[in-house]
């Protein structure tokens, strides 16, 4: 019930929702750097700080999660179970195979990131490793494999670069304004960069949101077992309880990107969390599976299908 290469496409939902918020999160830098140059800081400074922090978020921004997470990448000969593992899940989703890598860490997860595919790096924690059968690991490496697929990783890597310069601003707004006195003020620059960071983060948890949907479904395709994946899921979220708190501690900045958020129950209003519920999740594998199970051999459900199952959850 395996995927042909050509059955795994594009996510159309996810692809309109990415545009789309690539598209606000620019209009409102725009309103944002206005806001700079007319707060007294000057055009030269405004370019500087916003190519400083863009090139850093884009092309070091992976080094960044991999060293966050005290991660390695690791050769067929360090881990081949693993690397066999992707790379038939990657003959399967006809996707060049990314570099893979090992965090040692007793958090259960795993992450995908890079600014493109051949630049993708997928990752697994030692404790994940330990935690799963064959089959559910699968599941959890094939949902990662369609981030790379989708390039979503990249999308999310610019989207909070929108948000770092508003945060950054909110932080040393009143420093870099604080010495020139012919400025017309701070505060407004200040409220501005507020509203820019509140707008980039609602949006960021949205496109997030959405996106772990498409790849679960993206797993479902490649592996062609829905059941698979939730049984992961359940595993993950059960056994998050059971890790000490320091190392949920230590791994929660990179919980937009884990397939999990690492922490034991969710503990935030749902507009705010990076994830969708896990019963929403398991919910519409379970009726992806109920699908594919009814369809014929390589005949999978198209995207958009999938997309209202998520609705009725």
């Amino acid at each position: 019930m395996r995927s042909s290469p050509s059955t795994f496409g594009r996510d159309t939902g996810l692809q309109v929702r990415m545009i789309s918020t690539i598209f606000l999160l620019g209009a409102v830098y725009v309103v944002l750097m206005a806001a700079v140059v007319a707060s007294g800081i000057g055009i030269g400074a405004a370019v500087v700080i916003a190519g400083g922090l863009f090139f850093v978020q884009l092309f070091a921004s992976d080094k960044l999660a991999m060293h966050a997470m005290h991660a390695k990448v690791v050769s067929p000969q360090e881990a081949p179970q693993l690397h066999a593992l992707v790379e038939r899940l990657c003959i399967q989703a006809n996707l060049p195979k990314p570099k893979v890598a090992l965090a040692q860490t007793s958090v259960p997860n795993a992450f995908a990131i890079g600014r493109s595919r051949k630049s993708a790096t997928v990752c697994a924690t030692t404790g994940i490793l330990e935690l799963l059968e064959p089959h559910e690991l699968e599941g959890v490496m094939a949902h990662e494999l369609a981030h790379v697929q989708h390039r979503d990783m990249m999308i999310m890597t610019i989207a909070s670069f929108f948000a770092s310069i508003a945060a950054f601003i909110l932080q040393w707004g009143f420093l870099l304004g604080g010495n020139n006195r012919d400025s017309p003020g701070i505060l407004p620059l200040i409220a501005i960069s507020f509203a820019v960071y509140a707008v980039s983060f609602l949006l960021l948890r949205m496109l997030s949101r959405y996106r772990e949907f498409a790849a679960d479904r993206g797993a479902a395709v490649i592996t062609g077992r829905p059941s698979a994946l939730a049984s992961a899921l359940m595993k993950i979220s059960g056994s998050m309880s059971r890790v000490p708190q320091r190392d949920l501690r230590a791994a929660s900045e990179m919980n937009a990107f884990f397939i999990l958020p690492a922490s034991p129950r969710s503990s935030i209003a749902s507009l705010f969390a990076t994830h969708p519920p896990l019963d929403k999740r398991i919910a519409a594998l379970a009726r992806l599976e109920s699908q594919l199970q009814s369809r014929p051999p390589g005949d999978l459900p198209p995207a958009r299908g999938y997309r209202e199952l998520t609705r009725r959850g």
